[in-house]
């Protein structure tokens, strides 16, 4: 991946790493429909950092989110599925 104006040898931050951290600590605090899009941009960012050459950095940021956004969704699923157990089982 050739980046325009940059001296050769340094490195930039992925242009997403923020976002992905904060969409996966938004997913576990607050929102979990924020885990699948954390998920989905991690896995891409850290795809497009492994193929850059080291030209992009943030990787530790990005893993983190990506790492959030799993667990985020995880816990989205296992909240559904005992909200639903709760609303159709009645009084067990």
């Amino acid at each position: 991946m050739v980046i325009p104006n940059q001296p050769i040898g340094q490195t930039i931050e992925h242009p997403n790493a923020t976002a992905v951290l904060f969409l996966g600590a938004g997913s576990l605090l607050c929102c979990g429909v924020l885990g699948p899009v954390a998920w989905a941009l991690g896995k891409r960012a850290l795809d497009q950092i492994d193929h850059s050459g080291g030209a992009l950095g943030g990787r530790t940021q990005v893993m983190v989110g990506y790492l959030l956004g799993i667990i985020g969704t995880v816990l989205m699923v296992i909240f559904a599925v005992l909200f639903l157990l709760i609303l159709f089982g009645g009084n067990a």
